[in-house]
């Protein structure tokens, strides 16, 4: 379970396969139609289908369902406050990559069902395939900061500063921008759960 925490809340979770997982990070394979869940308001609504002041006055809910997307692989650099995902084009052909910057991921195992729990920081780097990037969501990312009682983000010269370091990595061409991964082809008799796990929604670990 990849899991987005918001100040002791759960806010999105997403069934994976973990792909591999090794002294670089954990690689996780997110397939078309894996059971997710995220949180809404109290009138179905989502965070970003209004002010995000309104958000904050309003009750909320986890509602399941299932991944619309497209396929895509999650790299959980070790101990590195973002990850990276590749995104597939209609063709199933590697699109683009995308960090989220996030805080670092917090693993947890409860026999059944495992995951890795991080903060979502709203603000993301779009990488084209030849390298060129450019800044996401930067708007909503000021206008939750303008509310620092409610806002689960404490520092934005902290995400800013390891957005730059992730940026400098990708004019370098460094893993994992140097091609790896952009080939990969999950293991046709792999299964996608019709349901998230029992425990799926266990208290966040942070």
């Amino acid at each position: 379970m990849h899991r987005n925490v918001r100040r002791g809340r759960i806010g999105w979770v997403r069934s994976a396969r973990v792909v591999s997982d090794d002294e670089r990070g954990l690689l996780v394979w997110i397939a078309r139609g894996a059971p997710v869940a995220h949180e809404v308001a109290d009138d179905g609504r989502g965070m970003r289908a209004m002010p995000f002041a309104e958000w904050l006055s309003r009750s909320y809910r986890l509602a399941t369902g299932v991944w619309a997307g497209p396929p895509l692989l999650k790299f959980l650099p070790t101990g590195a406050d973002h990850s990276v995902w590749l995104f597939r084009d209609a063709d199933d052909r590697f699109a683009h990559w995308y960090v989220n910057l996030e805080e670092h991921g917090v693993r947890w195992d409860d026999g059944e069902v495992a995951g890795v729990d991080v903060v979502d920081q709203d603000l993301d780097i779009v990488v084209d395939p030849d390298l060129s990037w450019r800044w996401k969501d930067e708007e909503e990312f000021a206008e939750r900061l303008a509310f620092p009682d409610g806002y689960w983000v404490p520092d934005e010269a902290a995400v800013r500063a390891e957005g730059l370091r992730v940026v400098r990595m990708i004019e370098a061409g460094e893993f994992p921008f140097d091609g790896t991964w952009r080939d990969f082809v999950p293991d046709p008799g792999w299964t996608v759960p019709s349901s998230l796990p029992p425990g799926w929604d266990r208290p966040p670990v942070r």
